[in-house]
């Protein structure tokens, strides 16, 4: 009989393609540019941001003729205060994972270096989906629970806060807490194992987490107190409610803090929204700053949907000579003036007018390894007490982010978010 393929399967070669692909992002679009702000560096003490509420002085009428002038007053200044939270983040391999990639003819990838390349990136991606937050490390509300399914797991479904299972990552631990924050879900802390941004659904091993339901939340792994305290983002700043607190004041009682809030209220993006918008800013804080310096910050769903308004002024003019079709618009837009910025992590439901020169940094320690004494690379410990073969290294750092003026910043929300997204 002639040989077969089979009898030779022990000597044939394997090819591996060289260059692997990364099957998500690590996006970190609006982080990026706070980062470039200037720094505020801060101890252990809350950072004060003076503020002036109100003009002071007293504007009358006067009988010149002997008439009383009166008495004056002055302005009012007040202070917002912050202090730092302490984000981490933990690397872990082995001994013989570093052993066996160590050499190009072992593996396509060194695993030792690529953990070092690429943790920074991870580290700003996860920071960048914090700084989308309301300052409570809330990830994404659940929407639908499904126990046991499939069999092992439960399957959360996101769809509910327009930021769907896109501020989550695989393999990162997190908490559930119930929609108001003030209880913890029995479970302590949980792996997420499987992450489907598509479909916004999220699983985690079945019967870890007690008594969870629709609304609870989903919250950063670390964190023990109801509420939660996390990084304060673009929902804490960027908010125009008259409940809650703001840095130190009280929204019901200190109008002068909330930002400019235009309620769409479900209803499609139209034209009248975001100048609606930026003349709230102008109402509150003057012609002169009124939005000329903000971004129009949103999720490439909304600018799809301003896209489609600018489809139905189109025409099309065809000269007589070879032409290359493009009916859309490319990214060079603008909203009432601001230029168009957008990231996948924001929320699909918002539009946020974004001055960058109102955001800052409180900063005790900025990002970095976790170092004493010049060491940043751990040994773990087996159960014996002796060195287990396997590594750690930490990044971490000690800031908070701020805005000096809410009353420059505004957003729309409650946005209808187009079919597909």
């Amino acid at each position: 009989m002639a040989m077969t393929e089979g009898q030779i399967i022990g000597a044939e070669m394997e090819r591996i393609v060289p260059k692997f692909a990364t099957l998500f992002d690590r996006d970190s679009t609006f982080y990026s540019q706070v980062e470039k702000r200037p720094v505020e560096v801060v101890s252990g003490r809350d950072m004060r941001i003076p503020l002036e509420i109100s003009p002071g002085g007293k504007f009358r009428y006067v009988d010149i003729n002997g008439g009383d002038f009166g008495r004056g007053d002055g302005p009012t200044f007040d202070k917002a205060v912050i202090g730092t939270v302490e984000p981490l983040r933990a690397v872990e391999w082995t001994t013989k994972t570093q052993w066996a990639s160590d050499d190009p003819r072992k593996a396509v990838v060194n695993a030792f270096r690529h953990l070092l390349a690429v943790n920074m990136a991870e580290w700003r991606r996860n920071i960048d989906s914090q700084a989308m937050g309301g300052g409570d490390a809330v990830l994404g509300t659940i929407s639908t629970v499904a126990d046991d399914t499939p069999a092992g797991f439960d399957t959360y479904t996101l769809d509910s806060d327009g930021f769907g299972a896109h501020l989550v990552r695989k393999g990162n631990d997190i908490s559930v807490y119930s929609a108001d924050l003030l209880t913890k879900r029995v479970g302590g802390e949980v792996e997420i194992v499987f992450v489907d941004i598509p479909n916004k659904q999220i699983r985690i091993p079945a019967a870890t987490i007690v008594g969870h339901i629709a609304t609870d939340k989903i919250v950063a792994a670390g964190l023990t107190a109801t509420p939660p305290v996390g990084l304060k983002g673009v929902l804490y700043h960027h908010n125009g409610q008259s409940t809650g607190n703001w840095l130190g004041f009280d929204r019901a009682t200190v109008p002068e803090i909330r930002s400019n809030r235009v309620n769409a209220a479900t209803a499609s993006l139209s034209l009248e929204l975001p100048r609606l918008a930026i003349n709230r800013i102008g109402d509150r804080i003057g012609m002169e700053y009124r939005g000329k310096k903000c971004q129009a910050w949103m999720h490439p769903a909304q600018q799809s949907a301003y896209e489609s308004l600018g489809f139905n002024l189109i025409q099309i003019t065809k000269q007589s000579k070879e032409e290359a079709l493009d009916l859309y618009f490319n990214d060079n837009m603008r909203m009432a003036g601001a230029p168009v910025k957008t990231s996948y992590s924001w929320n699909r439901k918002r539009i946020d007018f974004v001055d960058l020169d109102q955001w800052g940094r409180a900063e005790m320690k900025k990002p970095g390894f976790y170092e004493v004494d010049g060491r940043k690379i751990w040994e773990l410990r087996g159960a014996t007490g002796g060195i287990a073969a396997a590594m750690i290294f930490y990044m971490i750092a000690s800031f908070n982010l701020f805005v000096k003026n809410p009353a420059a910043t505004a957003y729309i929300d409650n946005l209808a978010v187009p079919s597909g997204y």
